[in-house]
C-alpha cells in the first residue's frame, strides 16, 4: 500500500481557504483512505491508498471532494515517502543545511517547458539562488522566505504551472510521516 503526501495549495494561508485539520482528515477517511495524518495548519496530509489507484485519479478524486464538499478549491500535488527521500537526497545546499530556515522546497505539478526553464531567473537584486532539480525547486533564502521575490506566485507565473512551497523542515517531517 502506497503511502502519499498531499500538498494542498492555498488553503489557511492569510486567512484565505480556511480548512480546519480534523474536516481534512475526515474528507480524506470519507474517500476511503487510510492512515491519515496532517502535518500542521497548512495542507499537508498523508495518507495510505489501498486501492492502488494512479496519482492522477486520486489527485482528482481528492481535488473534487475538496470543492464539493468543503466548498475550498484546492489544487492538489502528490509525493510519495520515497519520492520524497530523493527530494532529500537531491538537496543542492547542504553546506546551508545548519540554517533550514532559510531552505525551501517549491513542488511543482509537472515538469515545465525547457523554454519556461530557460526564462526562470531570480529577480535583480535578491540574494535568494535556486536549482530545478526535475519537478521540484529547491530554495535558499538568506534574506528569509518572507522576503524574497522568488517565491510561489512568482515561480508560478514563470514557469506557467501550479507550484506550492513547504520549508525544509516541513519536507523533513513529511518524509518522516510518509515513510
Amino acid at each position: 500500500m502506497t503511502k502519499y503526501v498531499a500538498l494542498l495549495r492555498g488553503i489557511n494561508v492569510g486567512g484565505h481557504a480556511r480548512i480546519a485539520m480534523k474536516d481534512l482528515r475526515e474528507l480524506f477517511g470519507a474517500l476511503g483512505f487510510g492512515d491519515v495524518q496532517t502535518y500542521l495548519q497548512s495542507g499537508n496530509v498523508v495518507f495510505a491508498d489501498p486501492s492502488g489507484a494512479a496519482p492522477g485519479e486520486l489527485r482528482e478524486r481528492i481535488e473534487k471532494r475538496l470543492a464539493d464538499g468543503l466548498g475550498v478549491p484546492a489544487r492538489v500535488l502528490l509525493r510519495t515517502g520515497e519520492s520524497l527521500g530523493r527530494t532529500l537526497a537531491a538537496h543542492p545546499y547542504p553546506d546551508r543545511a545548519d540554517d533550514p530556515a532559510r531552505l525551501h522546497v517549491t513542488f511543482l505539478a509537472g515538469t515545465p517547458s525547457a523554454e519556461r526553464v530557460a526564462a526562470l531567473r531570480t529577480p535583480a537584486g535578491e540574494t535568494a539562488e535556486f536549482a530545478l532539480v526535475g519537478d521540484e525547486i529547491h530554495l535558499h533564502v538568506p534574506d528569509g522566505y518572507g522576503r524574497t521575490r522568488l517565491n510561489n506566485t512568482f515561480i508560478e507565473r514563470r514557469l506557467g504551472i501550479t507550484a506550492t512551497t513547504r520549508n525544509w523542515k516541513t519536507v523533513n517531517a513529511l518524509h518522516a510521516m510518509a515513510s
